[in-house]
């Protein structure tokens, strides 16, 4: 994996030019499946470094950027049929942000369809494999965010998290990955699954860049009224935190071996404690039928008539309506399309979706009881390690594979992904949450552990 700091020791020595030449060569011959475009100007940009025309805080380093991410004159297709040949005519905010800190972008990331899985088992364009061992998945629904960078692809990349899809692919692919605050970053040119729960959120190979690129990315932004306006600048915290355990988060005998020695390594320096959360044993169910419901809603736009996917053959519009959209989508998307619609129906909406509302304040509020008393908190990222391509193939079983990161975006808190080692050479990892807006707590204390992790594991 390439750090930003290793790869300006290589520009001091190698031309940008030829090290996104054998970047490109690499993402060409690669087996991973983590780019679903590759963006032609790269090598232009890398030119422009060499003769000096690119500045910023972010000059010559390659940024893989997630296929839900708007990029004006680049592909952008959800990881869906329904958007594969559309290309935006406007760049997203973070885009914008980027380009103006002199990053490269390298090209688009594989995911699952309209950021809707947890493995990209449901992306148009085939799954992504796990740079560990191939026969795995990478996690979702930013897989290939996370696979191009464990795979020597990219130095940094953009993720976007609904319900832990950046922390997921940072677990299985031994990355480090943030879910910020809701209302961090802009969500401007982001397409929507769930407005009120997704954030776009940075992903890199240390917590050092991660830091850096939310810098970058985190900040005012007119243009998206969940906006919160709040500047992000990393203040270091030398503060002993308070940690607590969330005993409602687990995983399986294989994760909560590594997660138990974590807490022990924790405990040499930090205050330790165990924490309840009551309400999460219904966070899970109420977070689909949120994100269904705003789903159903969010992807009505989709009818073959303004842009996308279209047919040949007009017909009535409600039957050239609904073959575009049986055509279009694939199962995973029609099935929660489906589940969100019957949710939010007449005579269903206050059985199922007003009920969802109040678990997610009662998610907050344990949130808020927990937070009064310890910093942070911490638990297994995902219940197991990356499986086997193929091997879950039943719905509710992968949606049970979110039950330790939906939680936090109910709440809209930040939470980061750590890597905290191998277990039978596959990769593990440690969720670390904060409170609103308490990124440099987060990354501060990221920061402490990481060192010793590597150490130790």
């Amino acid at each position: 994996m390439i750090t930003i700091e290793e790869w300006k020791t290589k520009l001091e020595s190698e031309k940008c030019y030829d090290l996104v030449s054998e970047l490109l060569e690499r993402i060409e011959k690669s087996k991973l499946n983590a780019y679903i475009t590759v963006c032609k100007d790269a090598l232009k940009k890398a030119e422009e470094f060499d003769r000096g025309n690119l500045r910023g805080k972010l000059a010559g380093i390659p940024v893989a950027v997630k296929d839900c991410i708007s990029t004006k004159g680049v592909r952008t297709t959800c990881g869906s049929k329904m958007l594969e040949n559309y290309v935006p005519p406007f760049d997203a905010h973070v885009v914008e942000k980027l380009k103006r800190e002199g990053a490269i972008i390298i090209g688009k990331t594989n995911m699952d369809e309209f950021a809707m899985g947890t493995t990209t088992e449901t992306s148009y364009f085939g799954v992504v494999k796990n740079p560990y061992d191939l026969s795995r998945v990478a996690g979702g629904s930013s897989g290939g965010s996370g696979a191009c960078l464990a795979g020597n692809e990219a130095v940094l990349a953009l993720g976007s998290d609904t319900g832990g899809s950046i922390r997921c692919p940072a677990s299985f692919c031994g990355v480090v990955g943030l879910k910020p605050t809701y209302g961090l970053v802009s969500r401007y040119g982001l397409i929507p699954y769930a407005n009120s729960l997704e954030q776009i959120g940075p992903m890199a190979c240390c917590v050092e860049d991660v830091i850096t690129l939310l810098e970058v990315i985190a900040g005012k932004d007119r243009r998206d009224s969940t906006n919160a306006g709040v500047e992000f600048k990393f203040k270091k915290t030398d503060k002993k935190f308070r940690v607590g355990i969330i005993k409602e988060m687990g995983g399986n005998d294989e994760v909560m071996v590594r997660f138990n020695e974590v807490v022990e390594l924790v405990e040499r320096d930090f205050e330790v404690g165990e924490v309840n959360m009551p309400s999460f044993k219904y966070a899970l169910p109420a977070y689909y039928i949120i994100a269904t419901g705003e789903a159903s809603s969010n992807l009505a736009r989709y009818d073959g008539v303004r842009y996308g996917f279209a047919l040949d053959e007009l017909d009535n519009w409600a039957k050239y309506f609904s073959k575009v959209r049986a055509a279009g989508f694939g199962e995973e998307v029609k099935r929660r399309i489906m589940l969100g619609t019957y949710a939010l129906s007449a005579g269903y909406y206050g059985k199922y979706y007003l009920k969802a509302l109040k678990v997610r304040t009662l998610v907050k509020r344990d949130f808020e009881r927990a937070f009064s008393k310890y910093d942070l908190l911490i638990a297994p990222t995902m219940p197991t390690l990356p499986f086997k391509i193929g091997e879950l193939a039943d719905p509710l079983t992968m949606y049970k594979m979110d039950v330790n990161t939906v939680p936090i975006n109910l709440a809209g808190i930040p939470a980061l992904s750590l890597p905290a080692g191998f277990v039978k050479s596959l990769p593990v990892g440690i969720q670390i949450m904060g409170n609103y807006f308490e990124e440099s707590k987060i990354l501060s204390f990221a920061m402490e552990i990481e060192s010793v992790f590597k150490e130790v594991f």
